[in-house]
C-alpha cells in the first residue's frame, strides 16, 4: 500500500511515465518481478481494453498477493487521483480554473517526465535494429492514422511479424510467475463481464436510475475502449455530453485537470459522476470504470503464465513491444507536445525540466514543483 500511495502521488506524465515509475519502484527498487516479465505484462495489457498502465500496476499486485494485492495496488495508485479530481470538480462550480498558470506548467512537466521515460523504455524494449523498426513504423502509423481501430492493427501486424522475427531469438526459459487464480476462475470472470455488458443497458433503462445509468455508460466504456487514457476522451464525450449531463466547457475543463494531476487519466470517470450526481456519481462512476479491468486481468493472466515458455508466443511479445514503444511515441508527440509546448518560454522551460530529471537525476516529484513554481511567473 505505501509503495502505491506514493506512486499514486507523484507518478505525473500519463500511461508512458507510469510504466516506467513501476520499473524503478517495482523492479528496480523492489525486485518483485524480472525485467522479462514486466515486458510481457506490459504486452498483454496492451492487448486489453482499460487503461494499460493502471493494469499493468494491478496485474504487479496480484502476482504479489493475489486479487487482495491487485485491489490495494490499484487503490493506492488511483484514490489520489480520485480525490483531486473530485475536489476539482467542487471548485470548477465556483471558480473557473480550466486556464489558471499551473493547469499548463503541469502539462510541460509531462513532456519533460514523458519523454525520460520513453528513453528507458526504448533502450529496453527496442535494443536492436529490428526492433527499432518495428516502433518507429508503429509511431509513423499512428501519427498519420491516429485511430483506435490503427493501434489494434499495428500490434496486431507487430506481434505477427515477432512470431517469425524473433522466434529464433527469443528467451524460453522465463520463470513462471505466481498466479493465485485458475483458468476456470478467469473464464468465470470473462463471463461476468460479457453478462453485464449485456444487463446493464437493460437495467439502466428499466430503473431509470442516474446511478444505473451512469454505471452502465462508465462499465461500457471501461470495457470496450482501446488505446489508453487519451482515446476515451471522444468516447466519454459523446456519451455525457449529448446525454446533458456536462456541457463542452465543463467536460473539457475536467480532461485538462485529469492530466494535470498525477495517476491515471481514467479517473476523469470521478470528475464526471462528482458533476452529475455528486461524491455518490464519482464512487459509481470509478468503480465502474475500473472494474472491467480487474474482471479482463483474472481471465487473461492464468494463460500468460503457460504461454511464456513458447518461443513462438516470446517473438509475438517482442514484437509487441517495441509497437508499443512507437505507439507511445507517437502519443508523446500529440497529445502531450501539441497540448503543452505552446511558445519559446515552454520550449525552454520542458528542456529545462527534461535535463534536470535525465541528466542531474532530480526526482520527479522535485521536477514537479520547479516546473509549477516557474511556470507559474512564466505563464501568468
Amino acid at each position: 500500500m505505501k509503495s502505491s500511495i506514493r506512486l499514486g502521488l507523484t507518478s505525473f506524465g500519463g500511461p508512458v511515465a507510469h510504466l516506467a515509475y513501476f520499473k524503478e519502484e517495482y523492479i528496480d527498487r523492489r525486485k518483485w518481478l524480472d525485467e522479462k516479465t514486466y515486458a510481457d505484462i506490459i504486452a498483454l495489457c496492451q492487448f486489453l481494453p482499460g487503461p494499460a498502465s493502471s493494469q499493468v500496476g494491478i496485474s504487479i499486485g496480484m502476482l504479489r498477493g493475489g486479487l487482495a494485492g491487485g485491489m490495494i495496488s490499484w487503490f493506492g495508485f488511483t484514490m489520489p487521483s480520485v480525490v483531486l479530481l473530485v475536489l476539482f470538480a467542487f471548485l470548477y462550480q465556483n471558480f473557473q480554473l480550466a486556464d489558471a498558470p499551473f493547469i499548463h506548467s503541469l502539462k510541460v512537466v509531462a513532456v519533460a517526465v514523458v519523454l525520460h521515460a520513453l528513453i528507458g523504455l526504448g533502450k529496453k524494449l527496442t535494443p536492436d535494429s529490428k526492433r527499432q523498426t518495428i516502433a518507429i513504423l508503429a509511431a509513423c502509423l499512428m501519427l498519420l492514422f491516429p485511430f483506435a481501430w490503427m493501434q489494434l492493427g499495428i500490434i496486431g501486424a507487430a506481434g505477427v511479424a515477432g512470431r517469425f522475427l524473433f522466434k529464433k531469438i527469443a528467451d524460453t526459459n522465463a520463470a513462471p510467475f505466481p498466479v493465485t487464480f485458475s483458468k476456470k476462475a478467469g473464464a468465470g470472470a470473462l463471463a461476468l463481464l460479457v453478462s453485464l455488458l449485456l444487463l446493464l443497458p437493460v437495467l439502466a433503462r428499466q430503473t431509470d436510475h442516474i446511478l444505473m445509468q451512469v454505471f452502465d455508460t462508465f462499465f461500457r466504456v471501461g470495457s470496450l475502449v482501446f488505446g489508453g487514457g487519451h482515446v476515451v476522451l471522444p468516447m466519454l464525450e459523446r456519451e455525457i455530453v449529448p446525454a446533458g449531463w456536462l456541457n463542452v466547457d465543463q467536460f473539457l475543463a475536467g480532461y485538462g485537470a485529469a492530466q494535470a494531476v498525477p495517476g491515471p487519466l481514467f479517473t476523469f470517470s470521478s470528475y464526471i459522476g462528482t458533476m452529475i450526481e455528486g461524491v455518490s456519481g464519482a464512487a459509481i462512476a470509478t468503480i465502474a470504470m475500473f472494474l472491467p479491468s480487474f474482471l479482463f486481468l483474472i481471465a487473461a493472466l492464468p494463460f500468460l503464465s503457460e504461454l511464456r515458455s513458447h518461443p513462438g508466443f516470446q517473438g509475438v511479445l517482442m514484437g509487441v513491444n517495441a509497437s508499443v514503444v512507437g505507439i507511445l511515441l507517437a502519443a508523446f508527440y500529440d497529445p502531450v507536445v501539441t497540448s503543452a509546448i505552446q511558445s519559446n518560454a515552454s520550449f525552454a522551460l520542458a528542456l529545462v525540466l527534461f535535463s534536470l530529471l535525465h541528466f542531474f537525476k532530480v526526482p520527479a516529484w522535485g521536477v514537479v514543483l520547479i516546473g509549477v513554481v516557474t511556470g507559474s511567473f512564466l505563464f501568468a
